[in-house]
């Protein structure tokens, strides 16, 4: 398994507000569309004409975690990244 470098934008508050939250995002200059992310993960990633991912700016809910952590590891260009950041500043 590969070991990708993740931000980490916020700390534990101590209450509900300012919870972390994570969104998966893509580097457009290192994909090359093999399109695996999207076919592990299609409730989540859509695909352009061209086979590029289409990734909503909104946190990954928590019964898709697993899937989308699948997906980060099986990218082939380690193009896919889990963000975490807060739901406030992100």
């Amino acid at each position: 398994m590969f070991w990708r470098p993740q931000t980490v934008a916020a700390s534990y508050s101590g209450s509900g507000v300012g919870t972390v939250s994570e969104r998966l995002r893509v580097n457009p200059i290192a994909c090359t569309a093999h399109g695996m992310c999207a076919e592990l993960l299609p409730e989540f990633i859509a695909l352009d004409p061209w086979g590029y991912p289409i990734v909503p700016d909104e946190p990954v809910p928590d019964d898709l975690r697993g899937l989308a952590a699948r997906a980060v590891a099986v990218c082939p260009a380690l193009a896919l990244m889990i963000t975490k950041g807060t739901a406030e500043g992100r």
